[in-house]
């Protein structure tokens, strides 16, 4: 390869890795570079995405179907080199493989529709014989044909790769021949949703329901994904209707489906209609379970709507759902993970106010919130409040407590409470039983060492500790050779 084509092996390297994503428009940005390709310069950039063999196979795609330019062997068996090199991929990619072969002896761009329906024959009797040895043993009937399998595998490797366009018209080419199951839309669907064009997802789902096949609850969510984070909010509000005014008891919307519409309508600034659709999702009984509500009140703080993430929480219980511990515990948990301890303090108070009582999980989240913050005395303060309030403290939160301790180099509170836990004859999980030996062992505190692990000897075989120090140590040695 002359120096010509490795300067612009280079430009088109960069441009690949840029543009890498599905959402991305790959083809487009080469397109744009002009560059005249050359087999030495394809087969350099194919070299160096070879462990990326999705995007490798999108490359090698677009280089086919330019003007003035077709593959050579040399290119073919990298490309299949790329997409053999493991038994995963092997797996993923066979039929592809298949027709690259194919296209390579033959001198060819493509693959004729019997050539293609007589390798997804073979692929079948030779990889998918479980599924026929299945049917006959439950004596089911199969009425679909048994090269539909296979033809979903390849429409799903091609997707996959972002090629969701020559799948498709794949799927045009073949549709004749062979009858497309629900799997076969679906898959097409996902592909358009893995690219962000849900327009032309819809109406790859408009098909499937005029071919008698019914979209499930998931493939729905996918399409609300697809189009909120398009920011195509209209087209999502109009498909939640459709699901609640058209679809079938499998295709209802949940409370996952509302939740992503709701966040991607706070994001987007449009409180009034956010707030229409949780009063909708009231009034339907389909109620967030715990990471639903995380999600919802998540989004909300991210976005900047404190006040809104509490008008949520005043709708469910005006809607004669009132928010319980488990609920509190979510919203505290956003609170505390982004440090915010001004409105999670907030939230305990309008908590206790409510008469929701605090549990545990409560209090040891707070914990860790205020010695990640350095405000020991905020932690401290917090467990004292346990005692006040009557929450009796488990191994968790001696853990926490004792971790800040250690952390904040505050070695005789924390001995103080190591040594409660061994009176109280708690157990410690393995992994924290290790750490606090290790801060022991960096403060030579030989007798705390001492008293521990003859402790904790009762509850883990001296044998099993032993291999795990063992495996901890190869370990930091490895990286520290590095």
């Amino acid at each position: 390869m002359n120096d010509d084509d490795g300067n612009f092996a280079d430009k088109l390297h960069k441009i690949v890795v840029d543009y890498s994503k599905p959402e991305f428009k790959m083809e487009e940005a080469l397109d744009r570079a002009c560059v005249k390709l050359t087999t030495p310069m394809v087969v350099e950039v194919l070299h160096r995405l070879r462990y990326e063999e999705k995007t490798a196979f999108r490359f090698f795609t677009w280089a086919g179907h330019q003007e003035h330019y077709s593959h050579e062997p040399q290119a073919y068996n990298e490309m299949m080199d790329i997409l053999s090199s493991t038994k995963y991929k092997v797996k993923q990619f066979r039929i592809v493989c298949d027709m690259l072969e194919y296209m390579k002896r033959n001198n060819k761009n493509s693959v004729p529709v019997e050539v293609l329906l007589n390798m997804l024959r073979q692929y079948t009797e030779k990889y998918l014989t479980h599924l026929q040895k299945f049917a006959r043993k439950k004596k089911i009937r199969v009425k679909t044909q048994p090269e539909i399998n296979a033809f979903n595998l390849l429409l799903d490797a091609l997707c996959k790769c972002s090629l969701v366009e020559d799948a498709e018209a794949m799927f045009r080419r073949v549709k004749s021949k062979i009858k497309p199951n629900a799997d076969t839309y679906n898959t097409l669907f996902f592909g358009w949703c893995r690219v962000r064009n849900p327009s032309r997802g819809m109406n790859i789902l408009d098909e499937m329901i005029k071919m008698g096949h019914t979209p499930d609850s998931f493939t729905y969510i996918a399409a609300m994904d697809t189009f909120c984070r398009a920011g195509m909010l209209t087209e999502a509000t109009e498909l939640l209707e459709f699901m609640r005014t058209k679809g079938t008891t499998m295709s209802s919307p949940t409370a996952k489906t509302y939740s992503i519409l709701i966040v991607a309508l706070i994001q987007s600034d449009r409180m009034e209609e956010c707030f229409k659709v949780v009063r909708e999702m009231i009034d339907s009984g389909c109620l967030p379970d715990v990471s639903t509500y995380k999600e919802v009140i998540e989004g909300m703080f991210l976005g900047g709507k404190i006040e809104a993430a509490y008008k949520f929480l005043e709708e469910m219980g005006n809607g004669g759902f009132p928010p319980d511990i488990v609920t509190y515990n979510c919203f505290l948990k956003v609170l505390c993970d982004n440090k915010d301890s001004k409105e999670a303090i907030r939230l305990y108070e309008n908590m206790i106010n409510v008469g929701c009582v605090p549990s545990v999980q409560t209090f040891n989240m707070l914990i860790l919130m205020f010695f990640r913050m350095g405000d020991i005395d905020g932690a401290f303060e917090t467990w004292h409040e346990m005692d006040q309030r009557g929450c009796k403290r488990d191994i968790d939160s001696y853990c926490v407590m004792i971790e800040g301790l250690f952390d904040s180099n505050n070695m005789q509170d924390a001995c103080f409470l190591l040594e409660e836990v061994v009176k109280r004859g708690m157990k410690l999980p393995f992994r924290t039983f290790d750490s606090f030996l290790k801060k022991l062992s960096a403060v030579g505190d030989l007798q705390a060492i001492h008293r521990l692990s003859e402790y904790m000897r009762k509850f883990y075989n001296p044998a099993m500790a032993r291999r795990f120090a063992l495996n901890q140590k190869r370990k930091s040695m490895r990286l520290r050779g590095k």
